[in-house]
């Protein structure tokens, strides 16, 4: 579980107004993601991801640097790639 105070990048605050996405649904995703992956290149940085149902049930991906406190969303999309969960 990663620390439910967070800061959003310039880049991540941008593309949240862009995608429509709550920052409760960032929250919940930091909080309670229902599954976590390392980035594949960068070390610094996971993916917190987790089902929306208020958006139709769509995957919310959101992408931040674990390696500073507070952790820093860098950013966040609605990944339809992933069906596995």
């Amino acid at each position: 579980m990663v620390c439910p105070h967070y800061s959003l990048t310039e880049h991540a605050r941008k593309r949240l107004l862009k995608r429509g996405i709550q920052a409760a649904w960032i929250e919940r995703a930091l909080l309670h993601p229902a599954r976590t992956e390392n980035d594949p290149e960068d070390a610094d940085l996971a993916h917190a991801i987790i089902i929306i149902p208020e958006r139709g049930f769509r995957v919310l991906r959101v992408i931040y640097n674990e390696t500073v406190t507070p952790v820093a969303v860098v950013t966040a999309f609605f990944d339809d790639t992933v069906k596995d969960l």
